[in-house]
């Protein structure tokens, strides 16, 4: 993986890494293009905070942002996430021939 590529993906995990942001992709994978008013309603942080959490996780590309007449909606950019997921699975598979090695290791001696 190209430096450039896991400096992209860290700064995905690092828009994911927070609890607000978290909810936020989670209601935009349930429902679809949301504006920020709505995503804000039921929250305890105003709709201008969630709008601040919309632009981390826009600058992360994993939101898109598209004008309809007055509402401004944001939709998740599921791509992103699969990149992110692809990457954990590279790591986990990893992990796992590791372990396989360890086990024929340990087993043999």
């Amino acid at each position: 993986m190209s430096n450039g590529r896991e400096r992209e993906l860290a700064g995905v995990f690092a828009a994911l890494g927070d609890a607000t942001r978290l909810t936020l992709v989670t209601r935009l994978l349930a429902a679809g293009a949301l504006s920020a008013t709505t995503l804000a309603e039921g929250q305890a942080i105003s709709r201008q905070a969630i709008v601040k959490h919309l632009q981390v996780l826009e600058a992360a590309a994993l939101v898109v942002h598209e004008r309809q007449g007055k509402e401004v909606l944001y939709a998740l950019d599921a791509s992103r996430i699969a990149e992110a997921r692809a990457f954990l699975d590279a790591i986990s598979a990893g992990w796992d021939r590791a372990l396989v090695r360890l086990k024929s290791l340990v087993e043999t001696t």
